[in-house]
């Protein structure tokens, strides 16, 4: 299992991202944060923190792909700087060698254009799980942001990222909250966020207010980025 620090869509900055990675090593899940942006800087200084993965979003070709590799990996693999100030304090190895392991540079494919590319982005060194944010996915689709399974576009791009992926031997991702989640799976995907905190705090906050009016509330509803 893992938490997921959006500094992205969220209301995040590095200075809580830090204290909010060691909580979630205390808890025992692994640390992911999706950064902003595909920059080298934001990338490697999440990784400095902790970070045991990092979500890239908007790579749509394979220099892209490349570029966000690269930033989360160190020479001769990549160009990453080195300077793990809060990472590098690992008891049982040396950092450089438990990162060359264990962290992850995940691209976001949400667009159209990232699908038209992805055999050739999945083929890049480096590269072992992908992420998918139907909201990008359906804008580009020309559907309203959200999750429209109802439509054989949307769930066809699905189907060619799930299948792309086992032809590459790469994890799909995907935010998928509530009842979604088991859809997603049957679908394919292996790397699904099944919540967030704002979406748990209504849909629990609206449980509770129902309760106590004697009325019902639908709790399902989730995020589609």
């Amino acid at each position: 299992d893992y938490v997921c620090i959006d500094t992205q869509h969220g209301f995040i900055e590095y200075s809580a991202v830090v204290g909010m990675i060691q909580g979630i090593l205390v808890g025992g899940s692994s640390p992911l944060v999706r950064v902003p942006w595909n920059e080298p800087g934001i990338i490697g200084k999440v990784l400095d923190a902790g970070a045991h993965g990092v979500i890239v979003p908007m790579v749509n070709t394979v220099a892209e792909a490349e570029a966000a590799v690269a930033a989360g990996c160190y020479a001769p693999d990549g160009s990453r700087s080195y300077g793990p100030t809060a990472a590098g304090t690992r008891p049982d190895v040396p950092y450089v060698e438990w990162a060359r392991e264990a962290t992850t540079i995940i691209p976001m494919i949400e667009t159209v254009e990232a699908i038209s590319n992805l055999d050739e982005i999945l083929t890049v060194p480096g590269i072992e799980a992908i992420y998918v944010g139907p909201a990008d996915l359906s804008l580009t689709l020309g559907l309203p942001p959200g999750n429209h399974d109802d439509d054989p576009a949307f769930t066809e791009a699905l189907e060619a990222i799930v299948a792309g992926c086992r032809r590459a031997g790469v994890a799909p991702g995907i935010h998928a909250n509530g009842p979604l989640a088991a859809r997603r799976r049957e679908q394919g995907f292996r790397v699904i966020t099944v919540a967030n905190d704002v979406l748990a705090i209504r849909a629990g906050m609206g449980a509770e207010l129902a309760t106590a009016r004697g009325a019902s509330v639908d709790t399902t509803q989730g995020g589609p980025y």
